[in-house]
């Protein structure tokens, strides 16, 4: 089994976050790898991990960071890969990760979640991978159907609690 999307994290101490990702791509049979990689500590390293990705099988790349958040925008400078960025809340509450994500100069576009929102990013990058596969198109429609049924199952819960003027 070859991985076709890489997680990656600017530190271990960013896997409370991306394992997310990684929990959702486990339930869509997606195979993936999990690494930690740094633009600042270890940008050579970064350097090959980008350059190697696609020859490697490798159809989307994950990105998590924190703080200064450099590491999915030099990955998206070395690849033509698809990258999706994870802004991760380390300080500022996030949001200078965000910034950093999000404000990427023409020409290298990181597709970005939310904050701390590595649990979309596994599902998008899902999403990239369906346009060209039918069986992973029907794992996320039915993925997506048993999200609708969690609300509607919910509905029925909040119609039973009873207050003097609730009206539903």
């Amino acid at each position: 089994m070859k991985a076709k999307v890489s997680i990656i994290m600017g530190s271990t101490s960013d896997l409370p976050v991306m394992e997310k990702a990684a929990k959702i791509l486990d339930e869509f049979k997606i195979p993936f790898e999990i690494n930690a990689l740094s633009a600042h500590r270890t940008p050579a390293e970064v350097e090959v991990f980008a350059k190697s990705a696609k020859d490697r099988g490798i159809e989307v790349i994950i990105a998590g960071a924190g703080m200064a958040a450099h590491l999915p925008g030099v990955i998206a400078a070395m690849t033509s890969l698809p990258v999706i960025g994870v802004p991760i809340n380390a300080t500022l509450d996030g949001m200078d990760s965000l910034l950093a994500i999000v404000q990427m100069p023409p020409g290298i576009p990181v597709a970005t979640v939310g904050i701390n929102g590595a649990l979309n990013a596994g599902i998008l990058a899902a999403q990239m991978m369906a346009a060209g596969d039918e069986n992973l198109k029907q794992v996320l429609i039915d993925y997506k159907e048993t999200l609708k049924s969690k609300i509607v199952k919910a509905n029925e819960e909040l119609a039973k609690i009873k207050f003097e003027y609730k009206t539903n």
